[in-house]
């Protein structure tokens, strides 16, 4: 069923194409045994007729049989009535009596026939249904047939047999309208476990490669297809940690041997030559800790009961980074309330990536210039710069990982804004990034605030 990829629409539309087949099948049966028990009270009917006719049969003393009938029998049977009729055929097959003018016979009699038989006959546009009763009567064999014309027939029962179809068609109606919301509701109800599993397999990425599919109510047509999945993800989970710890453990590994050629730059004899190669050792140990700190984030889980005093995060960082501000002829200031502004999260996280900002900031800003730590009662804190800001088209780019704007920029490794953004994720915080009048960037981070 290509037009329908909803597996509750395929559902409900077979469901009530097989409702409407059995409905169909139901009203034909119905409509077969109704047919049929009117049939069979109409032969029971036509029974009993012949045998009251059969009582009022009586023999005479010269052995001639006489009928008679009495004048409710008359009227029932009379001609201008023309519903029912009846005759008495003797052995001879000889009619004896009979309601119809030419005295024939309502049907014909064969030797073979029982003591009771139910025949139907044509006569002319008429069609005549009966029975057939074998009787004797002073010792001569009679039979006694009585009759019915179709076309004049009890009317409340044609109307029930003519009328059957119509009113079953709008009760059947109602019915199947009543079915297709329960169907849709049940459906909707069975099919709640898959819509559940969707929803989580919509937070599983490679920040959060470690959540797996539920597997307790899913039905058993579908967990084959489920455990695969999360078998699957089980082996996506395992890539992660190979590469994550194949980061890790090369970043250890070059750590040594950089602390042993800055030693050895120090020792030089042409001072300028060794200080050139110090700052681009310096550059080298900057790439290498920020990568372990890019290792160490996508396993850290955040104790959600931890927190954090957002302002002497930020009182750290500017003691941390005052002197290599100070040192480039710029300065840093710490501005905003004077409170303790307390949020959920991890003071080390937080120190990292606000001191990430800093850095960008002040690596950004010209000589001169003042970058502003602004801690806010709300958990927001905001980094201020005098830089040329973000334009609109690298504001796409620039969390990415090793983006950089100017890559020959001194100490740029482009994992500054990358890092501040997953700790951001940890913490469920949000970053917002707009750009000052005339010049310069502000980048904030919101918190959950807790109480003081």
């Amino acid at each position: 069923m290509p037009r329908f990829k909803s597996i509750i629409s395929r559902i409900v539309i077979l469901h009530v194409v097989a409702v409407a087949v059995t409905s169909i099948l139901m009203s034909l049966a119905l409509s077969w045994l109704l047919n049929y028990a009117t049939n069979n009270i109409h032969n029971q009917a036509m029974k009993k007729q012949a045998i009251a006719l059969a009582e009022h049969l009586e023999i005479q003393p010269d052995g001639k049989l006489k009928l008679s009938l009495t004048p409710d029998l008359q009227g029932l049977y009379s001609q201008p009535y023309g519903r029912y009729s009846y005759a008495v055929i003797d052995s001879q097959n000889r009619v004896v009596f009979s309601s119809l003018k030419d005295r024939v016979p309502l049907f014909p009699r064969d030797a073979k026939s029982g003591d009771v038989e139910f025949l139907q006959r044509n006569r002319g546009d008429a069609t005549v249904s009966g029975a057939s009763v074998k009787r004797v009567v002073g010792g001569q064999t009679v039979w006694v047939q009585a009759g019915e014309d179709l076309d004049n027939r009890d009317v409340l029962t044609d109307d029930i047999v003519a009328e059957f179809f119509r009113s079953v068609g709008w009760i059947i109606l109602p019915i199947l309208f009543i079915l297709l919301v329960i169907d849709i509701a049940i459906f909707r109800r069975a099919l709640k476990p898959l819509r559940q599993a969707s929803q989580i397999a919509e937070t599983i990425g490679p920040l959060r490669a470690d959540i797996r599919l539920p597997t307790k109510e899913i039905p058993r047509e579908v967990r084959p297809l489920v455990l695969a999945v999360n078998q699957a993800l089980d082996r996506l989970e395992e890539g992660f940690r190979v590469q994550r710890d194949f980061t890790a453990d090369a970043a250890h590994e070059l750590r040594t041997p950089l602390s042993i050629l800055r030693t050895r730059m120090e020792t030089l004899e042409d001072q300028q030559v060794g200080k050139a190669l110090l700052n681009d050792i310096e550059g080298m140990t900057r790439i290498i800790n920020q990568l372990l700190d890019i290792a160490e984030l996508d396993s850290f889980v955040i104790d959600p009961h931890e927190e954090a005093d957002l302002r002497m995060v930020c009182t750290e960082v500017l003691e941390f980074l005052a002197p290599l501000a100070l040192a480039q002829g710029k300065e840093v200031a710490l501005v905003g309330t004077a409170n303790s502004v307390l949020v959920r999260g991890n003071a080390e996280m937080l120190n990292r990536a606000i001191r990430n900002l800093a850095e960008n900031a002040i690596r950004h800003t010209s000589p001169g210039s003042t970058v502003e730590f602004v801690v806010e009662e709300n958990g927001t804190v905001s980094v201020l710069d005098d830089g040329p800001g973000i334009s609109d088209e690298e504001r796409d780019f620039i969390f990415q990982r090793f983006w950089r704007r100017d890559r020959g920029m001194a100490g740029s490794t482009g994992l500054g804004l990358p890092i501040v953004q997953r700790i951001a994720e940890l913490h469920t915080a949000t970053i917002t990034l707009t750009n000052r009048k005339p010049r310069g960037a502000c980048f904030s981070i919101k918190f959950a605030r807790l109480s003081a």
